[in-house]
C-alpha cells in the first residue's frame, strides 16, 4: 500500500526519479479503484435492481469516483514525468504517446525498462539496494 499512495504524497513533484514499483503499483491502484465501481455496478444490476434504486446507489459512488480520477490526473502526470528520469529520459519523451501504436509501445518499454543505475541528470538513484543482475556478479 505504500507504493500505491507514494505519488499522492509527492503530488505534483515532477523532478527527481521514480522506480518501476512505485510507477506501476500506483496504476495498479487506479485500476482496482475503477475495477471495484465497475464491479459494484455490476453487482447492482445482477440483484436486478430497478434503475431508479441502482442510480440511488450509483450516483454518489460514480461521483466519488469521478473526483479522485480528476484529483489522480496531477500525481500520475508527475509519476510517469519521474518513471522517464528514472530512465534517463526528459519527461518530454512522454508526447511519443501521441504517436498512434508505435508512440504508446515505446512509452510501455521506457516504463518497464530498469532505471539507470547510479545518480543520472535527474537525480539520485531511487534504489540503492538494487540486485546484482547475476547471483555471480
Amino acid at each position: 500500500m505504500h507504493w500505491m499512495l507514494m505519488p499522492l504524497r509527492r503530488y505534483a513533484d515532477f523532478s527527481g526519479r521514480s522506480r518501476r514499483k512505485e510507477y506501476w503499483m500506483f496504476f495498479l491502484f487506479n485500476w482496482l479503484l475503477g475495477f471495484a465501481v465497475g464491479f459494484l455496478a455490476f453487482l447492482l444490476y445482477a440483484m436486478g435492481l430497478s434503475e431508479t434504486a441502482m442510480m440511488a446507489i450509483l450516483t454518489p459512488v460514480l461521483a466519488l469516483y469521478a473526483i479522485a480520477a480528476i484529483a489522480f490526473v496531477i500525481p500520475g502526470l508527475a509519476v510517469t514525468i519521474r518513471r522517464l528520469h528514472d530512465t534517463d529520459r526528459s519527461g518530454w519523451a512522454i508526447l511519443w504517446g501521441l504517436v498512434p501504436i508505435i508512440g504508446a509501445f515505446m512509452l510501455l518499454v521506457f516504463y518497464v525498462t530498469e532505471g539507470t543505475r547510479g545518480p543520472n541528470r535527474f537525480g539520485p538513484d531511487p534504489v540503492d539496494d538494487r540486485e546484482p543482475a547475476s547471483a555471480f556478479a
